[in-house]
This record gives structure tokens, sequence and C-alpha cells, in this order.
């Protein structure tokens, strides 16, 4: 088999498998699980043959004609280099563990069939994006994957959360992916092709004429896929979905998607200063501002969907400082252990039968009875730390260097504010996310195991170190697969410059001694801000209970008639004595818990100017038009009464009519006739 044919077959194969998980899904229910997990892992083994074949050589273009109308033809066609192959086999490694993760995870959920052909039409799109050369086929790719991503968040669309949730996931995304589209008409306009490897031709040999709109514009479409600063806001709220979705967004597609695509573009988008010193800026921003989020979330899945934000923001800082095989190399580290983080805090969930890091904090032995999850989870939360030697370390200090390459000066053509905004930013972020890397782990394997003889007996079990149920082994087992990814991935990267430009992403000394040192203190601070707080709570009697309405939404209810104390949700960030994070933020705290109140900003500016346009439309809809929609019926509606009432069928009156008729005619004809006469 070609290495073309295989590369056809990658996309292809989960697309299939999707199709007929829809239509044979509830007729068969036998075949739900094959149909989701043999074509997904069929794929990720094509992928890592099409790594092979490729050996992170001279890139593979096949392309054929799709369509010869217009002035710029479309093509179906294949650009498979060394970032496109890694890549695709980072989305099916991972798509596969999510799948098989799942079978587990919703083994008794009775949506599992659309559920299972979904992921696999996700999981297709994002392998077209990778391997396509052409962008208008890329863009199938990219808005399949939207669609996808709205099913799969309002999952649970029972809740309205879920609803809320997958609704602004599609708006979000869909508000940037109108200027991406017009970005990629204004580019294909300029360059004369829609191919992505005639336009990187073209911007090297002649150039742009609008460069920093085009990449302005591709840019609003990657903040919107990519969850970017100002629209990053859908992300955090997309934990509405079940656990393994997030892991696949967060890891391997939808996220990835954007940044994939300025990779696969950065010519473009050096092409303007301007454009770079934009991307370093909105990278900062995400950066500094998800770190600080994160510590301050009570949900874990949040904390983890903060923590994606910054490291993609860490991504789009090594693009900014026009190091491509940087940003890739931390795209495929993070999906590797970001994936493990996911998909072991739904075995923490499972577990604990809640998402609250502050209920989880007054459990105890929830890591004796979870070994695997305490484990795997342990490790990934180091590598996210960017503590050596685990993969996060490599890829985070391969960013952090070429920061530094660029704000000295010594990277051609790529502005120095642009070097120096990512580097600070990086080092800032690489504190924050060691604090609450540090606080997640504090917060739920390090409970107090604190007992409350008024609550139900449920939850007091819980607390006890009694599980609820057994965990699965398809989920630990998953867990173990991609822990070696987390572990060994950045140590084979120095080994393997020729895929990444042939640069070398072997650490500096300087970004690694000052990078690993601020998050050490960012580890050891937490630490001691947990310890004093720990032993402040232990003298201060806990007023509130923490319980999550959706894991629990009875035992909210009771507990909260129990105790006589409010029940807190996901994202309230309740009040624990214990939590690190409060003390540490201090009366940001509460700005940050709740994203520093962009929702609101939005509400305000765009959702009720909208809502209020709406009413008046409604308003003039239908007292107005309406109105004369009525008026118009009415109007006839009398006039027919009218001459009903005439309807006597006495002839004497209608002879009467008739002459007196004839009457005023024949008065109306002398009078006009003497008018005109005189």
């Amino acid at each position: 088999m070609t290495l073309t044919t295989t590369a056809v077959l990658v996309p292809l194969l989960p697309f299939l498998g999707a199709v007929a998980g829809l239509l044979l899904g509830r007729r068969t229910p036998g075949f739900v699980r094959p149909l989701a997990v043999l074509p997904t892992l069929a794929a990720a083994g094509l992928t890592v043959a099409v790594a092979v074949g490729q050996g992170g050589g001279p890139a593979t273009d096949v392309a054929t004609r799709l369509t010869p109308t217009g002035s710029i033809p479309i093509d179906l066609a294949l650009h498979i280099d060394g970032f496109a192959a890694l890549i695709a086999v980072l989305v099916g490694v991972v798509a596969t563990c999510v799948q098989i993760y799942s079978t587990g995870y919703l083994r008794d959920d009775p949506r599992y069939p659309s559920y299972a052909a979904l992921v696999s039409l996700f999981t297709a799109a994002m392998l077209l994006v990778v391997y396509t050369g052409d962008l208008m086929v890329l863009l199938v790719g990219w808005e399949v994957m939207g669609i996808c991503s709205y099913f799969l968040v309002g999952h649970y669309w029972e809740t309205e959360t879920a609803r809320a949730a997958s609704l602004k996931a599609f708006l979000v995304t869909k508000l940037g992916d109108v200027p991406f589209l017009f970005g990629i008409f204004a580019l294909a306009a300029d360059t004369g092709t829609f191919r992505i490897t005639g336009i990187l031709g073209s911007v090297v040999n002649r150039g742009l004429d609008h460069p920093t709109l085009i990449a302005l514009l591709l840019l609003a479409g990657v903040a919107g896929k990519s969850a970017q600063f100002p629209l990053h806001t859908w992300l955090p709220d997309a934990m509405a979905g079940p656990t393994p979705v997030s892991a696949l967004i967060h890891a391997a597609t939808m996220v990835a998607a954007g940044i994939y695509v300025v990779a696969r573009l950065l010519p473009v988008f050096a092409a303007s200063a301007a454009a770079l010193v934009v991307m370093a800026v909105i990278a900062a921003i995400t950066m500094v501002g998800s770190g600080l989020a994160a510590l301050a979330q009570d949900d874990i899945k949040r904390v983890l969907a903060y923590s994606t934000v910054g490291q993609l923001g860490y991504m789009l800082g090594a693009l900014a400082v026009g190091d491509r095989g940087a940003a890739v190399f931390h795209l495929l580290a993070h999906g590797a252990f970001k994936a493990l983080l996911f998909l072991g805090a739904g075995v923490i969930i499972h577990a604990a039968g809640t998402n609250s890091l502050a209920a989880m904090s007054r459990m105890s032995g929830l890591s004796r009875r979870i070994p695997d999850a305490y484990w795997t989870v342990t490790v990934a939360l180091l590598a996210l730390a960017a503590i050596p030697p685990f993969a996060g370390f490599f890829s985070k200090e391969a960013v952090l260097g070429a920061a530094e390459h660029a704000a000295t000066g010594a990277a051609h053509g790529i502005p120095g504010a642009a070097g120096w905004t990512v580097l600070v930013s990086g080092l800032l972020t690489a504190l924050l996310t060691a604090a609450y890397a540090a606080r997640l782990w504090l917060l739920a394997f390090k409970g107090r195991g604190v007992e409350a003889p008024d609550l139900p007996q449920a939850l007091n079990s819980v607390r006890a170190g009694e599980t609820p149920s057994p965990q699965p082994v398809v989920m630990n087992a998953v867990l173990w697969v991609l822990f070696v990814p987390t572990v060994a991935l950045g140590l084979s990267a120095p080994l393997l410059p020729e895929w990444f430009d042939g640069r070398s992403l072997a650490p500096t000394l300087t970004t690694s001694v000052v990078g690993t040192g601020i998050a050490v203190v960012g580890g050891l601070v937490t630490y001691a801000t947990w310890r004093h707080t720990t032993a402040l709570a232990a003298r201060t009697p806990i007023g509130a209970v923490v319980v999550d309405p959706d894991a629990a939404p009875g035992l909210a209810e009771e507990t909260a008639i129990a105790t006589h104390a409010p029940v807190y949700g996901d994202n309230a960030g309740a009040a624990d004595p214990a939590d690190p994070g409060r003390l540490l933020l201090g009366p940001l705290h509460r700005h940050a818990a709740v994203g520093f109140h962009l929702d609101a900003v939005y509400s305000a500016l765009f959702v009720r100017p909208v809502r209020a346009a709406a009413t008046l439309v409604r308003f003039l809809d239908r007292e107005v038009v309406d109105t004369y929609v009525r008026g118009a019926g009415t109007a006839p509606r009398w006039l027919g009464a009218a001459v009903r009432r005439a309807q006597t069928g006495n002839v004497q009156t209608y002879l009467g009519a008739l002459l007196a008729g004839s009457l005023v005619l024949a008065i109306a004809a002398v009078l006009v006739a003497t008018g005109t006469g005189a």
C-alpha cells in the first residue's frame, strides 16, 4: 500500500465508522462498540505507518482537481510533512484512547451509539484538517468539528448547563469562523490558489498585497477555535460535556486545529510584523489570564480547561516568535499529558462522586482508592508544570528558548517586542501553572477527611474512604497507555530534529534554569500556603458544604437542608478555608473565579442588545405588521357583512334599489353635462 493510499484511508475509516454507527447503532447495539473502537484504532495504526513512511523527509504532495469552476479551482489535495505526520499520530492515539475509555465511562448511557459515532466523525474531521493540502477542503473539516463539538458538549441535553454550553461553544467559534472565511478568500484572491503549497510559494516569491489584513482575519478564526483571548470563554463552559469529550477537544482536536493552521501558514503571518506583535499580545493575555483563573476554580475540569487555554497561549506565543517547531512540539507534548489529565479526572470524579475540589479536600484516602489515577495524574501534573524530565519540560522550554532567541534579536524578521512579550508572560505563566497544578494535586489527593455527622450517610461514606463503585479496568488501562508518551516524548524529541524543520529542540541552559526554578518556587509556595490554610481550617468550623448539583442533584438539596448551609455549584468557587488559591490570589480571587467577568462584558455588549433588538422586532411584527394584516382582512369582512344584509330576497327591494341607482346616475350625468357645456 502506497503512502498516499494509506493517508487517504486515515480519515476515511473513522468517517465510515461514524456513518455505520449512526445507521446501525440502535438496530444492532452489539456492533456499537466495535464500530466505535475498531475504525479509530485502525486509523491510528495507519497514522503510525504514514509517519514511518514519511520519516521526517520531504513533504508528500498529491492533488486531483475537485472542481474546475470559478476563477480559483479547488483541489482534493494531500500535504504530508513531518508536522502533519506527527499530529495525525497524536489525533489517532488520543481518539482511540477516548473511544476505549468511553466504553467504560458511558457503558450505561442510552445515547452512547450517537455519542460514539459523533466522536468518530470528530476524529475524521480533524484528520482531514491535518492531512489536506487545500484550504477549502480544510474548511470542511474545520466546520464539521464545530458541529460535532456542539452535539458532544450538549450530550447531557436534559440539563440547562449542557444546553447553554453547547450553544455558547457553537456561537463563539462561529463568530471567529466568519472572518476566518473572509481571510481564506482574501488569501486565495491574493495568491491565486487555495493550495497551501502554492500560497506559501507565492508568499516567499512575491509577497502579499495585504499581509496584515489577511493575517488578522485568519487569526480571528484561530482565536475562536483555539480558545485565545477574547474568544476563549466557550472552552471552560464546554466542561458540561462528558469527560472523554473534554479530553478529545482539549488534547487532539478542535483547539489543536487552530494552532496547526497557523503553523502550516506561518509565512503568511510572518509577512506582517504587526500581526506577529498582535499574536504575541493575545498569547500573553491568554497565558497569564488563564493561569490566574485556573488558580481560582473549584471544578477540577474547569481547572484543566483554563490550563488548556494557557498552554494554547504558549503555542501561539511560539508561533508569534516565528518558531513553528517549538509550537508543534508543545502541541504534541500537551496533547499527551492533557488527555491523561482529563481521563484521570474522569476516574477521580467517578470515585469521589463530585467535580468539586473543595469537596475532595474534605475526603480522605482518595489516592489509595484509585492508585492508577493517582500515579498517572501526578506525573501528568509534573509534565504540565514543566518539571524535568517529563514531556512538558522539554516542549515548554523550547517555547521559552524561541522567545529568548527573538527577544535578543537573534531571530531574523521577528520583532523584539514580540519576543519579550512572550518570554516575560511565559515565565510568569510557568509560575502560575506550577501553582494551580500543585493546588489541584493537594486538594484532590491530600484531603483532610473531615467528618460531618449531620450529613447523609452517602457522603460520609465517601469521605471515610469507601469506594462507591469499582473503577472499570478499561479506564485505568487507558491512563497507563497515555502515561508512556507523557514520560518519553520529551526525551525523544532532541533525537528527531528532522521532524521539526531541522531545528534542535533541546532546551537551552538559561530558560531551563529560570523556567524550572520558577516552577519549583510556584509549587513550593502553593504547598506552604496549603499547609497554612489546612492548619487554619482544622481550627475553623466549616460553614458550607460543597456538593456538585449536577453529579448528585438530590444529595445537594438534602445536604443543604441538613446543615442549613448554602450549596455551591461547580463554578462558584466554594468557600473552603483550606483552599490555598484564595490566600494566594487575595482580593483577585473573586474576579478570577468568574473569568474576570468577560462573560458579563459580552452579555452587556452583545447578548442584551441582541435580545432588546429581538424584543423590538417581535413588537413591530405583532403590533404593527400584524395590525395592517388584520386590517386588510377586516375591511373586506365588514363589506361582506354589509352586502350580506342587503341580500333580503325581496324583489320589490331590489327594484327600488335599481331605480334609486338609475336616478342617481341620471342626475350625475346631467350635472356632468351641464358643467361641460358651461
